[in-house]
Formats: C-alpha cells, structure tokens, sequence
C-alpha cells in the first residue's frame, strides 16, 4: 500500500531522480503527490485492439515526467491543468469507467503518481473484469514498474528516441534511450507476449512510436535496436505528429511529417518482422487530441 510514511520520502520514482518531498515542492514533474487527474473518459484514439467498440477508460493524468516540448496533452503535461483528487476518487473512477461500458482502464501517463496508483488499484482490482494499461512515456525506473506487477495487465510505452542528443533537446531527458530499453523489457516480462482475444487486447505490450519531422533515420535506428523484441511485442508507428506546445520555438519540426519519411520508418519495421499498427496522414490533426474538462473527475 502506499501510506502516508511512503508519500513523505523524497521522489525518485522515475530516472530524473529529483529526490525532493512532494508534500512541499514539485520536481520536474511539476506536480506533488496527490493525484490530479484532467479527465476520465471513453476514449476512441487508441489502437483498435485498445479503443474497442465502447471505447478505452482513459484516466488523463496532470504533470509528466518527460515535458516534451511538441506535447499533443501540453494543457495537462506542462501546465498541469487538472483537479486534486483523493486515492479512494481514483478507485471510484476506475468502477465508473467500468460500467460504463469502458473496454478497459487506461492510465495515462500515471509514472509519477504510481505509489496513488497501485493504492488505488489494490483497492478494487478484484471489481475490475477488464484490463488495466499503463500509458507512459517510456522513461520508467525499473524498480517502480516492479510494484505494477499483477496489477497491470498491459503496457504502452511511447519509446521517442534513440538519440540522446534528441531526448535532451526536447524532453531534457538524459540516457533516455537505455532506460526506455530496459522499462520494455521489465514490461515484458510481466506481461508475456501480447493476447488479443475477439479484436480486444488482454495482456502484453505495444510500443508507440511517435515520428519527428527531420527525425525518421532516428526513429529507424530505434526500431533496429528494439528488434529483439519482434514477436514478443506489437507495434505502433505514429504518423499523428503535428506541431503542438511550444514546437514553433524549433524550426526544425515546426512543421508535419512527409510521407517520404513515414514509409521508410514503417518499410523499415516491415523488414525487421515487427507486427502492429500504422496511422493514416490525417492523423496529423488536433482532432486526435481530447478536451480536457475534467470530464469525470
């Protein structure tokens, strides 16, 4: 469980290791302990095998650990827009987006409140008929994806670079990379290759990839280094790019992806025998990205 004694140590729950006490102060992250969430809803936007027919339960969640500066959620990531809610709120929500009819909890972008999390989860997992997914950014310790263990049921990793010299320009995150590989293999391991049972995944993980204008020999030598992983993963090669945040600040990618660059990306994951999913051009819009209201909070 996580207590009160646990809440008051200093956080390093991701590899930023900030080591300051959220009761009094934010690190990187920009937020404290206590859950601020920005919406709870039937979400669509997802993977088929994710959004389903009735749509996927997702819990948007205030603050990030990465605060990439092209950030389609920028309102909720970097600005933190939500609203402070107890552990026990967080449980009543996951019940809530059950009978509604959800396909399954989705947590999303949760790394940095997952002590609340795994409280939460605890709680009620044995209401829960449906899976739970950890929607993340992919720069996880292994140590704090351990105590998701059996609690989550599949992962969705958004791996971004391969280039540490991308990873520090845009998301300030050292030795991203290294750490990315080593969450999805801790993933992996808990989850077991990926089950889709009647068009709805049940367990495993897929890994997104987002894509960068200027950036598609990156997102190539990426996929080449995660080959390991073809048959125990699926894939998703994100074309949903468009410039958000404060993306106008870097010319370089203030602008949409070609489709020069897309096909050479997903030709090249065809060739390393990856399975999983890809994006049409008209991806690329705002439309892809929810309001965020507080909806069910």
């Amino acid at each position: 469980m996580y207590n009160q004694e646990e809440k008051s140590e200093k956080c390093n729950l991701c590899p930023r290791f900030c080591n300051v006490d959220r009761n009094r102060e934010t690190g990187f992250c920009g937020v404290r302990y206590t859950v601020k969430a920005a919406a709870a809803m039937l979400h669509f936007g997802e993977e088929p095998p994710i959004s389903g027919k009735n749509g996927s339960g997702a819990v948007f969640f205030s603050g990030c650990n990465m605060h990439c500066v092209f950030c389609q959620n920028y309102k909720i990531s970097n600005l933190c827009f939500g609203k402070e809610i107890t552990t026990e709120r967080l449980s009543e929500i996951f019940l809530e987006l059950q009978n509604r009819g959800a396909e399954n909890i989705n947590l999303v972008t949760a790394t940095h409140y997952t002590g609340a999390v795994v409280e939460a989860l605890e709680a009620v997992k044995h209401k829960l008929f449906i899976p739970v997914i950890f929607n993340c950014g992919g720069y996880e310790r292994i140590e704090t994806l351990k105590t998701l263990d059996g609690l989550v049921d599949i992962y969705l990793p958004d791996v971004k670079y391969f280039s540490d010299k991308l990873a520090v320009k845009y998301s300030k995150a050292v030795g991203y990379f290294d750490a990315a590989y080593a969450a999805v293999e801790e993933m992996v391991r808990q989850t077991g290759k990926p089950i889709i049972e009647n068009g709805l995944m049940k367990k495993g993980v897929i890994i997104r990839h987002m894509i960068l204008p200027g950036c598609y020999k990156d997102s190539i030598m990426l996929f080449n280094r995660l080959k390991g992983f073809s048959g125990k993963v699926l894939i998703s090669v994100m074309r949903q790019y468009y410039p958000c945040g404060k993306a106008g600040e870097y010319p370089e990618i203030n602008r949409k992806l070609t489709t020069f660059e897309y096909r050479k990306v997903l030709d090249e994951c065809e060739k390393l025998g990856f399975e999983g999913f890809a994006q049409e051009k008209e991806s690329a819009c705002g439309e892809m990205t929810p309001i965020f209201n507080l909806e069910g909070i």
